[in-house]
């Protein structure tokens, strides 16, 4: 499934692409694709068609594009709710979704499920696609609510007080601007659980995955197990950064990918995969002992039905390990 970098690539190519065109025509072709809009496939497209993206948002892993109608002008960001928003096309990849740009004139692909067809726009392909192998992604249409603390719903090009309503309950990830540490800090250490568990809680930070968690831990120099309650300021600062470092460190090489069924919105695959450091790295050597010339392999311990990659040198479990 895509982390947060994965999704914030596809972001940045349909804000490139797809913002400020309208959806002149949609196409259906498998119903099991828009299975969690509810009111069907006729819903789905009156609802869609004459719709312009007014933009792209991302709060963790959850995409979404608010759309205008025609009648509502250019987007305005400010209290009034005259030209503003008030659903959006919600996008949730699954396991091997992909939105591809192609031109009218490049045959469907074979896993092709919703086809949108786009206002003309010099350069740019005149259709966006919704390609989806195994079917675990989809697409559906949803309200848009107000933030609970005022500021933009997600990491956008415009600072709309909104959000997808599916989106609403989870917490803000580190890539946004808007991302408070001290609420972070706050609740961490009221939470009485493993460190790693924690960064995996949506309610608490969103968008990082069991990769990611791993990495900045490990960059963090941070054992999985580290008791939160116990954590300074200092630490919880230090492995916060090392996420956001790590992801701003995949988003330069197109995302982790580890399935060759993930793309970006250009159809191409991500590379940071080939530099990690403690992921899947399991009896191979701990890249930064070994730079300092002491003998340390990787280790992988059942973490939540998945796995967790240390370095028992540089992560040493603490004595009162919470998992």
């Amino acid at each position: 499934m895509p982390e947060l970098p994965e999704v914030e690539v596809v972001r940045r190519g349909l804000v490139s692409w797809v913002r400020g065109r309208t959806i002149e025509g949609v196409d259906v072709l498998d119903e099991r694709s828009i299975r969690r809009h509810a009111l069907g496939a006729g819903d789905f497209v009156g609802n869609l068609e004459g719709a312009t993206v007014a933009d792209v948002v991302r709060r963790g892993k959850f995409l979404w594009m608010p759309l205008l109608d025609a009648s509502a002008g250019t987007l305005d960001p400010s209290p009034s709710v005259v030209g503003r928003p008030a659903v959006a096309l919600m996008a949730h990849l699954g396991m091997s979704g992909q939105l591809l740009l192609q031109d009218g004139s490049v045959p469907d692909e074979k896993h092709l499920k919703v086809r949108f067809r786009l206002s003309s726009s010099d350069g740019m392909p005149e259709q966006l696609r919704f390609v989806d192998q195994r079917i675990f992604g989809g697409l559906f249409v949803t309200s848009l609510v107000p933030t609970d603390d005022g500021g933009p719903g997600g990491l956008a090009e415009s600072p709309l007080p909104l959000i997808a309503e599916e989106a609403s309950h989870i917490a803000r990830d580190p890539l946004d601007q808007a991302f408070s540490f001290d609420l972070f800090y706050r609740r961490l250490r009221k939470r009485k659980t493993g460190l790693k568990r924690a960064l995996l809680d949506q309610g608490l930070v969103s968008g990082i995955g069991n990769i990611y968690a791993d990495e900045a831990l490990w960059r963090a120099r941070l054992h999985f197990a580290r008791p939160t309650d116990t954590l300074r300021r200092a630490e919880a600062e230090r492995v916060l950064g090392s996420a956001r470092d790590v992801m701003l460190d995949a988003l330069a090489a197109g995302g982790t990918s580890f399935d060759s069924l993930y793309v970006n919105v250009n159809g191409a695959s991500g590379y940071f995969d080939r530099s990690l450091n403690a992921y899947g790295r399991e009896g191979q050597p701990c890249k930064r002992c070994a730079a300092a010339g002491i003998h340390a392999v990787i280790r992988r311990d059942q973490f939540m039905n998945r796995s967790s990659h240390t370095c028992p040198v540089c992560q040493p479990r603490p004595r009162n390990s919470r998992w």
